[in-house]
This record gives structure tokens, sequence and C-alpha cells, in this order.
């Protein structure tokens, strides 16, 4: 291996490295703004200059000079504290130092890197430019006198998120960051370039005036807005969520997250349930938890212990689905699911619902077919590694399914399911490509196996899978992508019931006619209230959202920032949340309102603590006792030759930013959807 020397110590590194790079081996911090590790390089900032012996008379750009064997490098001569102090006297002449009333102070690049570098006066007496702000949409304010011009979000919007709104127009001191027409910035992922601006040039306007960043209480988490569960960072101030920030988390997101994750926060605060409903008089009347569960009870026996329905939401844990589940089986009723969407599953077969190829493998891929999947609303996170293989492997992909409007360029193969044929019998152009290349992966998305052709498409998928190249005993390139995070390990814990496959609301209105029931809807808002006509509604959620409006009866319920969670992401993997806050008002957990009941109703489910729960998981399926490892599956059992018929249908998307009971009682949610929706639509 080559080696190098950095301040007198020698060190091996690797070839492609950088010089940057090779002094953080040598344990050398080296300050910088422009260069970030997930974006190309630029060299405008200069802050990196290192001194190289027997190289040019004048420091270099350490983040751009590529490493040599037998390189000498100094990162703390005179030669190198004197050029960062000269830059950094450069990058103030025109910064407006109005740290006390910016929203990035305490946590600055350029507070702290000034703090070393600068100096305790100015010697620039003409007068500071000014730069007028620009509007870029609901969600990035900017204050644009304060930009040292280091591009990372011009690069970020580029390179990561697929999009041209920004740009660098300008030489020298009339250099400025725009978005062109004062264009809003149409990415599901413009929050990111607030994390990457080192000196407050962009920050969060629904965040903006509202903190200091010592003031909050910071808790390291997960997210559940998506099936990902993107590693996050909560940031509370009492029982008030302030910020949403990503945590880096290679396996998952990387270090980005989607505007849903990081702004839909202050739904959280809004149309809360915070306590116990009756109806009476056709009229909802706060309540109290002792005459709630006693009605429960009355209404259970009346109706028939063994007719009771339980169903799960988007955002049901795992907790809370067993021990719903022991209830439902303490009263002799196995009538619980969770595939309220009609998702067609191949029972038995875990990777019918799973994403086996893991989320990391994506990126790899040289060739990726999508069946009726938009990633780009679905996945956000997991979109931005499709669009690393399409720029870096030169991935070609193809879609079946509507046209849509992605980021980087794909072949229609066809708006309709059949298209699968076509593949299956290599008699189209992808799939000659498709076939032929080396890491291929699929990926279906849940608006193609929610139909009446779902389980044939997924058997199709699997005989393509079989077909491909990289298939083996230890690679399997079928992916289910599951939009909610409480699906994998619903599935996983078989919450299930075949009296409900196929055409799920026709076949509870079936149950409904039939038993007249106690139904718990568990967080449950998108079917529609028509279908629980008849039945006796319990709703345990957070939300005062669609279905609580027409319950029986509401039991508040803590959101995921308030309780301590378990949840299985697309991939199997096992993710915990953490307690940020105290539950609002009443809001009680859900396992502790069964455990309540089943002593009610004399059906004993021995549990008296979470930790007894999460045994009662472990019991139920080993798979949860492995916390952060991916349990997805590398055999395909099933496979189908058989031709699907002519199904076309549409993406169960249609507003990224208002498709769950948190983001639908978002005022911000609501603005983007008022301002970027509607624009790309119109336009």
């Amino acid at each position: 291996m080559p080696t190098i020397t950095i301040d007198n110590k020698k060190i091996a590194f690797e070839n492609g490295m950088t010089v940057m790079q090779a002094c953080e081996l040598a344990g050398a911090e080296i300050p910088r703004f422009c260069y970030h590790e997930k974006l190309s390089i630029a060299g405008n900032c200069r802050m990196c200059l290192v001194e190289m012996e027997k190289g040019p008379p004048k420091p270099v750009a350490s983040c751009a000079m590529p490493a040599g064997d037998g390189m000498v490098i100094k990162t703390d001569s005179e030669m190198v504290k004197k050029a960062r102090k000269g830059v950094m006297e450069f990058l103030l002449i025109n910064h407006p130092l109005d740290c006390p009333i910016c929203d990035q102070g305490g946590e600055c690049d350029l507070q702290d890197q000034a703090l070393h570098y600068g100096f305790d006066k100015s010697r620039y007496e003409e007068n500071k430019r000014a730069v007028k702000n620009k509007h870029m949409g609901p969600l990035v304010s900017t204050i644009m006198t304060r930009c040292i011009h280091c591009t990372r979000c011009v690069r970020f919007s580029t390179e990561v998120a697929g999009v041209d709104d920004l740009g660098l127009l300008g030489r020298g001191e009339n250099a400025e960051i725009t978005t062109y027409l004062e264009k809003t910035i149409d990415s599901e992922l413009s929050g990111n370039v607030i994390d990457l601006c080192p000196v407050g040039a962009l920050t969060s306007k629904p965040y903006s005036f509202k903190s200091r960043p010592w003031e909050l209480s910071k808790t390291e988490t997960y997210d559940v807005l998506d099936g990902i569960g993107s590693s996050i960072r909560v940031d509370t101030r009492g029982k008030q969520v302030l910020r949403v920030l990503p945590r880096i988390n290679e396996d998952i997101n990387e270090e980005w997250i989607n505007d849903k994750t990081r702004f839909a926060i202050d739904g959280l605060s809004r149309q809360r349930l915070d306590k116990v409903y009756i109806r009476e008089n056709d009229k909802l009347n706060a309540s109290d938890w002792d005459s709630a569960l006693n009605k429960i009870k009355d209404e259970i026996n009346k109706r028939g212990k063994d007719k009771t329905i339980t169903l799960s939401g988007k955002f049901t844990d795992a907790e809370t689905i067993i021990a719903s589940k022991l209830f439902s089986k303490g009263l002799g009723s196995d009538l619980y699911d969770c595939r309220f969407d009609n998702a067609q599953i191949i029972h038995g077969e875990s990777e019918s619902y799973k994403f086996n190829s893991s989320i990391q493998e994506v990126e790899n891929a040289d060739a990726i077919l999508l069946v009726g999947s938009n990633p780009r609303w679905e996945a956000s996170v997991l979109n931005t590694r499709i669009r690393k293989a399409f720029i870096n492997n030169s991935c070609k992909i193809g879609l079946i399914g509507p046209e849509l409007n992605l980021n980087y360029s794909y072949t229609n193969i066809s708006n309709s399911l059949t298209g699968l044929n076509d593949i299956l019998n290599n008699n189209s152009e992808f799939s000659k490509d498709f076939f032929n290349s080396k890491n291929p992966i699929i990926i279906v998305g849940t608006s193609a196996i929610n139909t009446s052709e779902g389980t044939s498409v997924i058997k199709i998928c699997a005989e393509i899978a079989k077909k491909l190249p990289n298939f083996s005993a230890s690679f399997n390139p079928l992916n289910i992508l599951n939009q909610d995070i409480s699906r994998v390990g619903s599935l996983e814990l078989d919450f299930k019931n075949s009296n409900f496959d196929g055409d799920f609301e026709k076949n509870l209105k079936a149950q409904i006619d039939k038993n007249k029931p106690v139904i718990f809807l568990l967080g449950l808002d998108e079917i529609k209230p028509k279908s629980l006509e008849g039945s006796f509604v319990i709703y345990c959620g957070h939300h005062g959202d669609v279905n609580a409006q027409h319950a029986d009866i509401i039991l508040p319920t803590p959101a995921y920032t308030e309780k301590s969670s378990t949840f299985m992401n697309i991939e199997g993997r096992v993710i915990q949340t953490s307690r940020c806050h105290n539950p609002l008002g009443d809001a009680k957990e859900e396992w502790k309102i069964f455990r309540v009941l089943s002593d009610l109703l004399d059906c004993e489910i021995k549990f008296n603590n979470l930790n007894d729960v999460r045994k009662k998981l472990v019991d139920e399926n080993k798979n949860f006792l492995a916390l952060l490892e991916v349990n997805n599956s590398s055999k395909l059992s099933f496979s189908s030759k058989e031709i699907i018929k002519d199904q076309k249908f549409s993406y169960n998307i249609d507003n990224f930013y208002m498709n769950d009971s948190i983001s639908r009682s978002s005022e911000t949610m609501a603005n983007c959807t008022n301002e970027i929706l509607k624009k790309a639509k119109a336009s």
C-alpha cells in the first residue's frame, strides 16, 4: 500500500484517497466548508489548505489534491495557519456577523472556525455587500447575505435530489445562489440543504426563531412516516417537538431524511386526541377511562367475544400488535388483520412482503425493474440510492406502471401489469438488457400488489427473479416496497386472517353484516367509515382523523415520539424508537389498554410491563431478538409462469405531503401541498 507522511507521522492509505482523507486517517483535523463526503469536490472555500513539501510554493487545497505515495504533508505549519487565517478574513468581509439573531447560532461551522482562525477586528473598511433573499418555498428560509458560496446546496440538489432548482449566478463578489426564477424547490428532500449549509444562509422556515439549540432536549430515535425507518434525532422542549434532524446511518438513510419526516412534526401537536370520548345520542362526549372500558366490556359480552375484530393502521408498533393478538385469542377470536390496502401476500412466505436485497444493496444495481412503484414518494431516501446507481453504474431502469416524474431516466415498459408477461418471456428491449446485466433487482410497489392480480404479480416477479444472473442461495433480487412502517412487523407476527384476503373492505363489510361485532381500530384511518356501519367501533389512536370522528368510543394513545416502540422496516430490520417526551393528556399505551381489558373480560394475558410484552414478541418470532439486523429472505419458494390479465392501476399515493394522520394534521404539510404540489400539477 502507498504511504504518506502527515505531521511527521507515516501512514498507509488506499489508492484514490485525497490528501484530506489521508490527513483524517492520521488524526489531523482539517477545517472545511465546501467539502462533504457525499457530494462532489468543489474546492471553493480553500479553508482546507495544507503545506506539501517538494510541491507548489503555496498551500494546496487538501480536499481536491489526490494523495500520492511518498508525499510529505504539514497541517499545522506557520504557512498553513497564516493561509487559513487569510481565508477566514476574506469569508468574514461581507458576512453580516448577526450571530445573536441567527437560527444557526450555537451549531454554526463558520462560528466555530472563526473562533480558531478569525481576527478580533476587520481590516476591511468598505461597505459590505447585501444580497436579496430568495423565495425557496414554505420550508427553507433564506438570508443570502450570509452565504459564502460553498455550493453544497447546489451540489446536493443536482447530485442527490436530482432537481436543477438551485444554481450559482455571477462571478466574484456578485455571485449569488438562486432558484433562477424565484421558483419553489420541487423536491421531497429539500430540507437537507438546511443541514448542509455551514453558515445559516439556509435555515428552517417552520423552526425560525422558536428556540436555541442549547434549550432543547435531544433524543436519538427512528422515523415512522414511511417503511424505511430512517435514523433521526428529535429535539423537544417540554412536550413539544420543535425539530427533527437526520442521524448518520449508512445502512438505511445515509444522512438524509425526507421533508415529511423533518417538517410534519407540527402535526404532532394539532388535532390530538388527549381525552377519552364516548358516543351518546350520536355525539361524542368527553368521559373517563373506567366508563369507557366498562362500556367496551359490556358491548363485547353482548355482541360476542369470538366475533371481535382488530384492525391495525400505518403506525401500529409490534408491542401493540402482539398485545392485541393475545387479547383477541383470549376472547376466542382470530379476526385480526393489517392489510387494509388490499395488499396480497403469499401466506407463510416472508419474501413476499420484504425488501430482500437490503436497502444498501440498491446502489450497487446495474439494472432495476420498478413494478407499480413510485419510489420518489413511497420511500424518498431509498430513491436516492436508485439515483446513485443510475449515476455511478449507468443503471438501466424500467417502469411498469403509469408515467412518473422521477429524477432519473427510465424506460416505460407498460402502463399495465401485463408488461410483466413481456419481461418474463424476454419479449422487450428492456428485458434483454435486464437479463444480461450483472446485478439486477426488482422493486415491487404496493400499488401493484393491492390489485386483484396482486398474488400473480408476486409469483411472476419471483419467476423473473429466479432467471436473473445474481439470484443465489445468499442473494434474493426480489424486493417488496411496503409504504408503512407497521406492515412487515405485523406480518411477521402473523397478524392476518384469510377472511380478509382479496377485497379487504368488502370482506370486512361481510363480517359486519353477519355478526355486528365490536371492532378495534388501531389508528386505522385508511378505510371508508361507511364500511364500518353496523359495528361498534373503538378507535385507539393519537389524532382525530377520519375514522375517529365516526367511532363509538375513542381511546387516546401516544404518538411515536411519546413512547418506546418496536418496528420492523421494509428489509426486516428491527428498530426501537425512544420516548422523547411524556404523552399528552390522558393518553395510554395500547398494550396497557389490552392488559386492563383482558382482566375485565376474564381472558388472562400474561404480561404486566413493557419487558414482558417484548418477551412475548420474541416468543412469537425470534427475529425480534436481533435489533438493527436485517432479517430478509434469500429464498424464493414460490413462482408462477401464469399470464396476468389486462390490469391497469394507479399509484396509491396522490399527495406525498399528506398521506397519514400526522401529516394530514400538519399546517406545514398543508402549505407544501398548496405551494409545491399544486404548482407541480399545474405545470
